[in-house]
């Protein structure tokens, strides 16, 4: 088996948060962005592909190597236009799964995508593991290649893959002990 595809989605408008997360940065000046292509890098991943759709110029510029630039044209559709250009970017590959990330989650650690990753390793291409936090789906989300197409198909909106593996049988894996599991939406107040 080859190396997994990572997939960062970061296409969206980030509303809530007042401007694309994607180029988001912490408070010591690392930008998500570069957090999450480094994390997945870091993990294997190879190819390791950035969603863009809001702000796409910007953030594609800013995207660090070895990442790459998928662009999704209806990002305003919601995080399932992203999924769904994903997949499709991940099938012209050779990788047999998909690791998922979304990019505000910067404290996601490389630990959690080892041990999604462990967990998939006899599954290969039909591959669903998701990561909980307090029984609670979390990331990272890794997907098989024999699941990309039906994935890409019943997403909708801003609803993910969730539902998808739910209803599949995916194996949760419990990260509770690595990290708490948060996404920002919102800036931290002053």
């Amino acid at each position: 088996m080859g190396a997994p595809c990572g997939i960062v989605l970061a296409a969206g408008a980030g509303t809530r948060y007042g401007g694309p997360k994607a180029l988001a940065a912490d408070a010591d000046g690392t930008p998500w962005l570069d957090r999450a292509v480094a994390l997945l890098a870091a993990s294997g991943c190879d190819p390791v592909l950035v969603t863009v759709g809001a702000a796409a110029a910007e953030v594609a510029r800013r995207i660090p190597a070895p990442g790459r630039a998928v662009l999704v044209p209806d990002w305003n559709d919601g995080l399932s236009a992203s999924v769904r250009s994903a997949l499709d970017a991940a099938a012209a590959t050779g990788a047999e799964l998909a690791v998922i990330v979304p990019v505000d989650t910067p404290t996601l650690p490389a630990a959690a995508v080892a041990r999604v990753l462990g967990a998939a390793a006899e599954a290969a291409a039909s591959a669903l593991v998701q990561a909980t936090v307090a029984g609670a789906p979390s990331h990272p989300v890794l997907i098989g290649r024999d699941h990309w197409a039906e994935v890409a198909a019943t997403v909708a909106g801003d609803r993910g893959a969730g539902p998808y593996l739910a209803a599949h049988g995916a194996t949760f894996v419990a990260c509770d002990d690595l990290w708490d599991g948060r996404d920002i939406d919102e800036r931290p107040a002053p």
